[in-house]
């Protein structure tokens, strides 16, 4: 007695092998590429999500800032007047995995309590340099300005920009804003490690925080011409119980006179930071 074997499952798995295979060798050929082959990551770049509302899921909410309402919350007074404009749009989350940062007990009550006086805490409020990974996800452009040997980002939010360092000059020699950036090539992906950020950032409008030890390894991969898969995984001892990765498409900005304007916002936030100290203050409320 013979037993016929199908040879249909093995032909479908090679098929689906082959596409596979030249549908990345595709997405290769149109990747475009400086003249040493690194891919060219020139232009001018912007996330499309809710990442810096909150990295993490969750639903639409009236506001960025709640308080108790007598049915459930409701706009903090602080921020009633601005209405839709600061009412939280919902996201599926870029945390990979899904679910929550990560944090311990002490850290997921801060969070919490930052969130509950976003309008005096979030550093965005006032300006300040966004630090890494929040300045890539901000609803601002940024250009990438890269040459066969440096990487430069420049942000437009508040000016902020980054010098990646391709050939490690060792050791951050301070905390800052932006961090200390040491980039090298694993194929066609830039790997970027963080170090020395500021404490001072914040992830997102959520509360979203971070100790002076957090380490950001970012990783760039041109899945096109006009498309980049960003990945940031994250570690900081101090507040997590273990290192998490977000991920999302970052999209190049396709206008034919696409650029990254200036918006130099430390002179927008001068009354809300100063202007108490006027001579003749004008009325807050």
């Amino acid at each position: 007695m013979s037993i016929k074997v199908s040879t249909r499952p093995l032909f479908l798995v090679s098929l689906l092998s082959c596409l596979l295979l030249g549908s990345a060798a595709v997405r290769a050929q149109e990747i475009p590429r400086l003249p040493n082959g690194l891919p060219d990551f020139n232009g001018i770049w912007q996330v499309m999500n809710e990442a810096n509302w909150d990295l993490e899921p969750h639903i639409a909410r009236h506001s960025v800032m709640l308080r108790e309402g007598p049915v459930n919350p409701v706009p903090a007074a602080e921020t009633l007047a601005a209405g839709a404009v600061l009412s939280v749009p919902g996201s599926m989350g870029v945390i990979v995995g899904g679910g929550e940062i990560p944090y311990n007990e002490q850290a997921r009550r801060v969070k919490e309590d930052n969130a509950a006086n976003w309008v005096t805490r979030d550093p965005e409020l006032k300006c300040f340099m966004p630090g890494v990974p929040r300045a890539t996800y901000l609803p601002h452009p940024f250009q990438i300005i890269q040459s066969e040997d440096d990487f430069f980002i420049a942000y437009q939010f508040a000016g902020a920009v980054r010098d990646i360092y391709m050939d490690d000059p060792g050791p951050a020699p301070l905390d800052s804003w932006m961090g200390w950036s040491v980039g090298h090539w694993e194929g066609d992906t830039l790997v970027v490690e963080v170090t020395g950020l500021h404490d001072g950032t914040w992830l997102d409008r959520a509360g979203s925080h971070h100790s002076y030890q957090m380490k950001v390894t970012e990783r760039y991969t041109m899945m096109g011409p006009n498309h980049i898969d960003y990945e940031a995984t994250i570690e900081d001892p101090l507040v997590l119980t273990e290192p998490f990765t977000i991920k999302m498409p970052i999209y190049r900005r396709m206008e034919p006179n696409a650029r990254i304007m200036d918006f130099r916002c430390v002179e927008f936030v001068e009354e809300l930071i100063y202007g108490e100290y006027r001579r003749y203050p004008l009325p807050r409320d």
